[in-house]
């Protein structure tokens, strides 16, 4: 073999070798990158979940401590009459309070689409602000709207000679909470709505105009089709947080604590059994199987979704 075939097989090798190098060389900078969320989703996510996990699957005693029990906090969680009422009364709340926030959301995102709002970004701002306020800080206000004896609601009632409805007795607590939730996620829901309305080409419109077709006629053949994927993030976004309700009722307890107790919603109910009741393993139980509650409603809802979108 000569010198200059020595060479011209030697090049390839060394080029193959470099780009190897250099393929090395990115892939560990991609895991550098990633390290540190990995690393706060461990000790953060991770580590709490395995150490629930963990925890429930004890018991304590006065003689002997923690002992260790298997099952038996889930078996006793699965018949706890309490949790499954609380559980249905979310479902409950679900099924009044999202498709009427979804709906309303749908709508302010069609007519900020239309550029025929004016004040179009004060308005998309006005919309979105109530999410910008703390949680704790609407619960507050909307509780003082529906007092019954310092509620400005009352107080107009009286002034017309009116009785006022009692917003926080047990048959309007639910929908009092679920307007509250609906004041503030609806301008949330309309954002991821408007932003994926942003997305659809334009001359999907500019086609169906020209055959005569209407706002309307636009809206409901190309628009709301084209959210499809956009309104089933905010479903699963509203079945998670339907479930995991807390702040409202927990704040609400102290206006009309006959009304809502210590389990009105799981969320709340895990709450107090750990931090009032002292039952921190039996409490862990109860938000896995909240967990696996939650699970089973996202995985059935994509479930029918996927199978509505094959036919």
């Amino acid at each position: 073999m000569t010198a200059t075939t020595e060479t011209r097989t030697r090049r390839p090798e060394g080029a193959r070798g470099k780009r190897q190098e250099g393929t090395r060389r990115r892939a560990l900078a991609g895991y550098m990158f990633v390290a540190p969320f990995m690393v706060v989703f461990l000790a953060m996510f991770v580590a709490p979940l395995a150490y629930a996990a963990y925890f429930s699957l004890f018991r304590e005693q006065l003689v002997g401590g923690n002992v260790f029990v298997g099952f038996e906090n889930y078996t006793r969680a699965f018949g706890d009459e309490a949790l499954w009422t609380g559980i249905g009364r979310v479902c409950l709340f679900f099924l009044i309070q999202v498709p009427i926030m979804l709906v309303a959301s749908l709508a302010f995102a069609l007519a900020l689409d239309t550029g025929l709002v004016r004040l179009q970004r004060t308005t998309r701002l006005g919309i979105f602000i109530p999410y910008a306020v703390p949680g704790v800080i609407a619960t507050l206000m909307w509780g003082f709207l529906y007092g019954p004896d310092f509620g400005p609601f009352a107080q107009i009632a009286e002034a017309i000679g009116a009785s006022a409805p009692d917003f926080l007795g047990p048959d309007l607590m639910l929908g009092s909470l679920a307007n509250i939730v609906f004041w503030e996620f609806t301008g949330y829901n309309m954002v991821i709505l408007f932003a994926a309305l942003r997305a659809v080409p334009t001359e999907l419109y500019e086609a169906a105009a020209v055959d005569g077709a209407g706002q309307w006629r636009i809206a409901w053949s190309i628009k709301i089709p084209s959210l499809k994927s956009a309104l089933v993030v905010c479903m699963i976004f509203s079945i998670i947080g339907s479930f995991q309700l807390f702040n409202e009722p927990q704040l609400m307890q102290s206006l009309a604590p006959t009304v809502i107790d210590a389990a009105y919603t799981p969320n709340l109910y895990a709450y107090n059994l750990a931090f009032v009741g002292q039952e921190y393993n039996y409490a862990a139980a109860v938000s896995f199987v909240l967990g696996m509650v939650i699970l089973a409603g996202s995985y059935v809802f994509m479930f029918a979704t996927n199978r509505r979108s094959r036919r």
